[in-house]
């Protein structure tokens, strides 16, 4: 992923979360493609040259902001896997689901900016961001899905990789049907209540221990 050059990283912090909040801004609300330069910078009130200073292209832009994004995503995840581990693998799963419906409450944006890319766009970097967000996640699932064979809770012949596959697709769609009708698939979660959402993520995790457990 891009890195910024110094002369953003040298700015203020009030500075620069400026700069990547209206970034989040002009690409959650047009996209990549559609995305202005011109805009961003009028928005900012500074010369577009800057930006490109800061960055070096639009697609460097793009890269920083959600590199961000990602590893702003990190961090309730860890905190939701040492706060439920004692609960053992299920119960870490069910948290990591939850926490992931409070994180595209709390930063929507983001999670637009990442259904447009999944569903709509085709550019320069789709596979290499795409590949960062799938890489986050099977480093935080594998250790999980280890740990669990190991304690004995999960199958001895389950194989790691599937299984990563499987919780990621998961997650992933999980979070898809909270933020988008058309993908909810029946699940009934799109603009539900807090206690569905729980409820239907607790069945979820149910049907997986079926299938996963020891």
């Amino acid at each position: 992923m891009s890195d910024a050059r110094g002369t953003f990283t040298n700015l203020p912090e009030d500075k620069r979360a400026r700069v990547l909040d209206a970034a989040l801004e002009e690409f959650a609300d047009h996209g990549f493609q559609g995305a202005s330069m011109n805009r961003l910078a009028t928005r900012l009130s500074i010369a577009k040259g800057s930006i490109f200073q800061y960055f070096g292209s639009k697609e460097g832009l793009f890269a920083y902001t959600f590199g961000r994004a990602v590893d702003l995503f990190k961090a309730p995840l860890k905190a939701a896997r040492e706060r439920a581990r004692d609960g053992g693998f299920f119960e870490v799963l069910r948290q990591s689901l939850l926490t992931g419906m409070e994180f595209i409450a709390s930063y929507p944006r983001i999670h637009r900016i990442y259904l447009k890319m999944l569903h709509n766009e085709d550019f320069p970097l789709r596979e290499q961001v795409l590949g960062q967000v799938r890489a986050a996640s099977a480093k935080y699932f594998r250790p999980l899905v280890l740990e669990g064979i190991e304690r004995g809770e999960l199958r001895p012949d389950l194989d790691p990789d599937l299984a990563v596959y499987v919780l990621h697709t998961l997650l992933d769609r999980f979070l898809q049907s909270l933020a988008a009708a058309p993908l909810d698939g029946g699940l009934g979660i799109f603009g539900a209540p807090r206690d569905v959402v729980e409820r239907r993520a607790g069945e979820l995790v149910e049907f997986l221990r079926r299938g996963f457990s020891a």
